[in-house]
């Protein structure tokens, strides 16, 4: 039943791909790492961003990230998030991890065993706690040049769409939020705007369905940005944001740094 249920579910996403133009797919890992394992897991980056660039010449992957979040005083809180891009809905679901991460790891370090890979891999998965991953698809995007670099900034905004109002709430991110962002990103007060859907299909009980990255240079620019939310916004608009506001819970926001970005 299992692979009936698994099957229709990537033919859905292939027949999305064939009716979309350009679809990118995401997925997210918000992980957090064992007490003083820090230096480790930021020495096994580079590690990766190997593996990584190999697959993208491979063409199994559009590029990887890795972000590191805000501190905070709740222990439960995220410390890293890496984003993989797909331009293959396929793709993304039929990676798993270690067999990707040791396929690619041979062609980036021939000089190693494949044990010797495993082992590496596993030690840094051990050092880490991969708390939450969400597989995504591009919904909407500003129309920009921006290319991300170390030292970008951005949030991560999870959202939950209230029952009944799905449809409402991605109209009013599509036809509200984007032109707002685009005007920030004229006026040199945003750099880029994603809007995500989670791809999996998910139960009322689901802790998100929705996700916006807003992508800043800097803190300055995204304290300015702060300042910015109601202008040349008329009534009409005024009313339409606080209805859009309405139509979605936002579950939670994390601030992130770039640190590592493949492409």
């Amino acid at each position: 039943m299992k692979k009936i249920v698994l099957l229709w579910f990537l033919a859905t996403l292939c027949c999305q791909t064939l009716t979309a133009q350009e679809r990118t797919y995401l997925v997210f890992e918000f992980i957090r790492i064992e007490t003083g394992k820090t230096v480790d897991y930021l020495e096994y980056k580079d590690f990766l961003s190997n593996i990584y660039r190999e697959a993208i010449d491979a063409g199994d992957i559009v590029g990887w990230d890795l972000w590191s979040l805000q501190r905070s005083a709740d222990p439960d809180a995220f410390h890293y998030a890496t984003v993989t891009y797909y331009d293959d809905p396929v793709k993304m679901m039929s990676s798993s991890d270690m067999e990707f991460l040791i396929n690619h790891g041979k062609k980036a370090f021939s000089d190693m065993s494949e044990e010797q890979l495993y082992k590496k891999i596993r030690a840094a998965h051990d050092d880490r706690d991969l708390a939450l991953r969400s597989y995504m698809v591009e919904v909407a995007k500003t129309k920009d040049d921006f290319e991300y670099k170390p030292g970008t900034l951005a949030s991560f905004d999870l959202m939950k769409a209230m029952e009944g109002r799905f449809d409402e709430y991605e109209r009013v991110e599509q036809e509200v939020f984007l032109p707002i962002h685009e005007r920030k990103i004229k006026a040199g007060l945003m750099e880029n705007w994603r809007f995500l859907r989670t791809a999996v299909p998910t139960g009322s009980e689901a802790s998100s369905t929705h996700m916006t990255m807003n992508v800043y240079k800097n803190y300055l620019q995204f304290f300015n940005s702060l300042e910015y939310e109601d202008i040349d916004m008329n009534e009409n608009q005024l009313v339409a944001v606080e209805k859009g506001l309405q139509s979605r819970d936002q579950k939670w926001v994390y601030l992130a740094t770039l640190e590592t970005v493949v492409r």
